[in-house]
């Protein structure tokens, strides 16, 4: 959860001024302390909308890989669905056996070898999801009778929730540096920094950084090559949060998954790729021996006897329920048809882009349906963050940011394609984008201090 502070001189005699209050004849009410008489329904959903209307278009949020659209039937069962505790499976044993169909189909989409008995369970997302596929890795690492400090293997592309997951359980990162000529993990770069205390390497299938895949089955071929030379038997964990809905349906040759021997575990995000509003994540094991059982608590809860695998207890099951809903909606050609004309408005788009003349892409959409560009050397006077910052103009977020360590000298826009971008709107984000250096070149640069622009 994010941490919030004001910074500055505290004000808490600071009010909001509902300007319609109905029945109530409260007029004034503090804006970081709690009311002492509270005001009517109507007025108080007017005051949240009002400010609510202040943050972005998500639509137009290019920046999140977070689902912003979903059909209206999902949003209907989303809304059923809202009181509903996932954790309380006696109360609501029909949305645990819906979480169980889920495990199982993924299981069956990631070639699990134990299909029909899978271990997996749902999360809050990807990075809980992360935290209990390291904590599986720690604990069996353990089980081996290994002493010293662990460590953990990655790239230092890697998502931050890995570096909480290193210091929230005393795991030492090892962290392989990328290039521009490899911008993420290398079979080479895993390999060189494991050793005896190494609990697992993870690979990302999507960097959030560029889109791009990492070479899971070149890495665990290198690892393969570590273990007959030196003995040391080291697993992989996938951290699928995009591609885990993406490459099953259009890489489906590509040895990522369960074909790879070497990988215990594998996470996916339900609320990126696999077209869920937030937030529902999913983790499945290779086979029961991969969990460690000492981490499974069977939990008398509300009558029931409950087996639990978690950071949290208590949590929506909407979301759950939202996910079943788009698996057995979409189907194997339903996923694949959405997730390709992602892909196909990704490439599209960065094909364009890399035609202008102020950019150069340093990914094309081919992995996951993201793509990052940079300015080209001989653009002077303006950044890629003068882009971005007047691009909001016209109501785009597309991300400005440097690359990660190592390569950390170099900023990039990205721009991430989910479902609802049409080809549509991605000729006016290209219309815009052009739109937006003319004005900067003309001007002489920076976005600061500069009028916005009109159609």
């Amino acid at each position: 959860m994010a941490l919030h502070s004001r910074g500055g001189e505290s004000r808490p005699d600071i009010e909001v001024r509902p300007q319609l209050v109905g029945d109530s004849d409260v007029t004034q009410v503090p804006r970081y302390r709690l009311p002492e008489r509270g005001i009517d329904a109507h007025a108080a959903y007017e005051l949240v909308h009002d400010e609510l209307m202040l943050d972005g278009n998500a639509r137009l949020n290019l920046a999140t890989f977070v689902t912003t659209w979903m059909e209206e039937e999902a949003r209907i069962l989303i809304e059923q669905c809202l009181d509903r505790n996932i954790v309380d499976k006696d109360e609501y044993p029909q949305s645990a056996e819906l979480e169980q169909r889920c495990v199982h189909m993924l299981a069956n989409l990631w070639r699990s070898p134990q299909e029909d008995d899978p271990t997996g369970c749902s999360t809050t997302g990807s990075s809980e999801a992360c935290m209990l596929g390291g904590m599986a890795l720690l604990r069996r690492w353990r089980a081996k009778g290994a002493s010293g400090q662990p460590n953990l293997v990655m790239g230092t592309n890697v998502q931050v929730c890995w570096e909480k997951f290193c210091r929230y359980w005393d795991v030492e990162p090892r962290q392989a540096p990328v290039s521009l000529e490899h911008t993420h993990l290398t079979p080479e770069g895993a390999v060189a920094r494991c050793d005896e205390n190494t609990i697992g390497v993870v690979a990302i299938l999507g960097s959030t950084f560029d889109g791009t895949y990492e070479p899971v089955k070149e890495i665990a071929t290198g690892l393969d090559g570590l273990q007959s030379e030196r003995g040391l038997d080291i697993p992989i964990h996938v951290d699928a949060a995009s591609g885990g809905f993406v490459a099953p349906f259009l890489d489906p040759d590509l040895e990522w998954d369960f074909r790879v021997p070497r990988v215990r575990s594998i996470n996916a995000s339900g609320h990126k790729y696999g077209h869920v509003y937030p937030g529902v994540g999913w983790v499945i094991w290779r086979d029961s021996e991969s969990l460690p059982k000492e981490l499974v608590f069977d939990v008398d809860y509300l009558g029931g006897n409950m087996p639990t695998f978690s950071l949290t207890f208590s949590r929506p099951g909407a979301q759950v329920v939202a996910q079943y809903f788009n698996l057995v909606r979409l189907g194997r050609d339903g996923y694949t048809r959405v997730q390709q004309a992602c892909r196909d408005n990704a490439g599209w788009l960065a094909e364009r882009i890399g035609q202008m003349d102020a950019f150069e892409t340093l990914s094309d959409g081919s992995g996951i349906p993201a793509f990052a560009f940079r300015l080209r050397d001989d653009v002077e006077g303006y950044t890629v963050y003068d882009v971005s910052e007047l691009l909001r103009t016209r109501g785009w977020i597309v991300p400005a940011y440097p690359m990660p360590k190592d390569i950390d000298d170099l900023s990039v826009l990205r721009v991430v394609v989910r479902t609802g971008f049409s080809r549509d709107l991605a000729e006016i984000l290209l219309t815009d984008l052009q739109r937006t250096v003319e004005r900067l070149a003309e001007r002489g640069g920076s976005a600061e201090d500069r009028p916005s622009f009109h159609h």
